[in-house]
């Protein structure tokens, strides 16, 4: 790995910490690089893990219908808990069991 120094002589230059190797920095170097920000998994499954429906009344616009989905969010020996999204697409609340 190279690094910048300008101990002895005042000018920048690029040397390495194992090698005598140097190299003076004689003008302005400017680097761009635009990282490509990587594709994020939907860990819930996305919109087709809400394929099923139950008769739930929502809390916010009381559609009696709700899609659901179970999830195992704690330990393997607690109970999964339920996650309920109304099915009015106007609404599309979500909340979970108590």
């Amino acid at each position: 790995m190279l690094v910048i120094s300008d101990e002895t002589t005042g000018k920048n230059k690029w040397i390495c910490q194992t090698c005598p190797y140097e190299f003076p920095i004689t003008r302005t170097i400017k680097s761009r690089t635009h990282l490509k920000r990587k594709q994020v998994d939907d860990v819930l499954g996305g919109d087709d893990s809400w394929g099923n429906q139950t008769p739930a009344p929502c809390p916010k616009c009381e559609h009696p219908m709700a899609h659901f989905m179970e999830l195992q969010i704690r330990s393997a020996d607690e109970p999964m808990t339920i996650f309920y999204k109304c099915a009015n697409k106007e609404c599309g609340f979500q909340w979970k069991e108590n």
